[in-house]
């Protein structure tokens, strides 16, 4: 496969979340030939503006780069032990969307939380909300950083070997994924 696209969704809108420099960082070991990191800077759900308006630019937007990418890396924070309202806004946008743009599409989910646990919840919950979506999320192997806000250096790598290996295995398992 030439030409890959590989599409970054960070359930933080923060310019300097961890949840982004992870997904950062998987792209560099990911090497897509593209990677694009989505906007979910959107409008909250409402069935009726979305009655009366119909779906937001923004949101179709996000929809075909999803249909586009090859591979889907999504990274969420751990908010009351779930995913980030921002990701699950965005989910439940996608969904009215025409088409099936997460059908078959290869996704692999990480987190990056201040808490021991790293996110580990989050990513449980966020697989749930993906099922109705039947992308093929792969499970493991599982990426939760732990007291991410200590685990970047001045660049935005990550500074443990063991983070870094797994975060490697899960982007080769990502790509094997998408060529299979």
């Amino acid at each position: 496969m030439s030409d890959i696209t590989l599409l970054g969704i960070s359930g933080s809108l923060r310019k300097d979340a961890t949840n982004r420099k992870l997904l950062q960082e998987a792209a560099r070991l990911f090497a897509p030939d593209h990677y694009v990191e989505a906007d979910l800077n959107l409008p909250l759900y409402d069935g009726d503006a979305e009655a009366a308006d119909g779906i937001p630019s923004k949101v179709q937007h996000l929809a075909d780069q999803i249909a586009a990418a090859d591979a889907v890396i999504i990274s969420t924070p751990e908010y009351n032990k779930g995913p980030s309202g921002v990701l699950k806004n965005a989910l439940d946008w996608v969904s009215r969307t025409d088409g099936a743009p997460w059908q078959d599409k290869p996704v692999a989910v990480m987190s990056a939380a201040a808490g021991r646990a790293g996110g580990e919840r989050a990513q449980s919950v966020l697989r749930s909300f993906m099922v109705p979506f039947q992308p093929r999320i792969l499970q493991g192997p599982e990426v939760h950083l732990t007291g991410s806000g200590s685990q970047f250096d001045d660049q935005g790598r990550l500074t443990s070997d063991q983070y870094l290996a797994t975060l490697e295995r899960l982007m080769q398992r990502l790509r094997q994924e998408m060529e299979r």
